[in-house]
């Protein structure tokens, strides 16, 4: 299995130490990455003949050619259109603008070197790099992008041979929410709601202000006093979202590295934008933890199952009974009217996805939810 193990930090001015996390096996390390000083590689390049221009409408990837012009991939849209038929939940592949499209290039094996611990391009380029760790093996390509605070990074594709998890027979259902993040079976795994983009909001409120105030008329060229607070900006919104992404991480290591059978709620959150609740949903980043929890579960060799969400809440996980009225978001407490079982209604839900994954029923409702998933886990019916 070929994976992205080796990110490499690029960018033109020395700053402070930043601790990034990453996964290795099945151990969350923890590595300093120290930038150096050196060009904007977009100079760099263009110095040497290799131009990064996009077409208006384009989102495809790039890769090099022998004489150092970069071209356009179109066998990755080509790819992204066939999924778009074949796979389920995967749509038609969309166009970027030009002006809002962040650059990105491909190289394969012979369209780059590393030498003397410096990354080596087409037309004679040659960047000092800061490793975030060593490689495992001799790198197949390598992807060299920008992200939105200018810095740029190089992800390099390698093979390493798996580790094995830890032996255990253990399984838990987990049921995602706002207030809770995720509710699990056993209240030792449960995640809670970190609220990290709350904790920063009113700092980015005052940012997006002094942004604003700054902002000249249309047809006029952004000063620098505007590109400075846009800088912050986006730094605000960088530094809430890899919390968040450490967060899932550490959380998800624990899941897997505990449990064997995992039964996850097949939550959409996209209607979740569209209600009152869609602040605090996207804070919690549900969708990344779900990301994670499944990746990370497939990659140790776990049994991770979908379930969708469907009568979850309104189900007894003792009896299996159905309550005739639908709960309301301000009950918070489930009462089973056949059998008298009262629990906390994510709770509740927790424990009917993990007994819904286990007894794993082929009914009606099982077997329409029972299609191929775009992720390759496994997809049950509800209770």
């Amino acid at each position: 299995m070929q994976i992205a193990v080796g990110e490499v930090f690029l960018d033109r001015r020395r700053l402070r130490a930043r601790t990034h996390s990453a996964r290795h096996g099945d151990e969350l390390v923890r590595v300093d990455a120290v930038p150096i000083v050196v060009p904007r590689l977009d100079q760099l390049l263009a110095a040497h003949g290799i131009h990064i221009e996009l077409p208006r409408g384009w989102s495809g990837r790039l890769f090099s050619r022998q004489d150092g012009v970069a071209t356009l991939h179109v066998g990755n849209y080509a790819l992204a259109l066939k999924h778009s038929f074949e796979v389920r939940g995967r749509g038609r592949p969309t166009f970027k603008k030009h002006k809002t499209s962040l650059p990105s290039l491909e190289y394969t094996v012979r369209g780059f070197s590393i030498k003397n611990g410096r990354l080596r391009l087409p037309g004679g380029v040659s960047v000092p790099v800061v490793w975030s760790r060593d490689l495992p093996s001799a790198p197949t390509s390598v992807r060299v992008y920008q992200d939105s605070l200018g810095h740029w990074y190089a992800s390099f594709v390698t093979r390493r041979d798996g580790e094995d998890a830890p032996e255990t027979d253990e399984s838990i259902g987990i049921d995602w929410g706002v207030s809770t993040t995720a509710t699990t079976t056993n209240p030792a795994y449960d995640l809670p709601y970190a609220g990290h983009r709350k904790r920063c909001a009113a700092e980015l409120a005052k940012a997006q202000r002094k942004m604003s105030r700054r902002r000249r008329p249309r047809g006029h060229g952004a000063s620098k006093g505007y590109r400075t607070a846009k800088r912050q900006v986006a730094a605000i919104n960088k530094r809430a979202a890899r919390q968040n992404t450490h967060t899932a991480r550490t959380w998800a290591n624990e899941i897997v590295d505990n449990h064997q059978l995992i039964a996850v709620e097949d939550l959409k959150v996209k209607f979740l934008a569209k209600s009152t609740m869609a602040r605090k949903a996207a804070d919690a980043a549900i969708g990344s933890a779900k990301r994670t929890l499944i990746e990370y579960g497939k990659r140790a060799g776990r049994t991770v199952v979908l379930v969708p969400p469907a009568y979850t809440t309104m189900t007894c996980s003792k009896c299996g009974s159905r309550t005739k009225t639908r709960l309301l978001l301000a009950d918070r407490i489930f009462r089973c009217e056949a059998c008298g079982h009262t629990a906390d209604r994510d709770r509740n839900a927790a424990w009917t996805i993990l007994a819904t994954a286990e007894r794993n029923r082929a009914g009606v409702d099982g077997v329409r939810h029972s299609l191929p998933h775009p992720s390759g886990v496994v997809v049950t019916g509800a209770a």
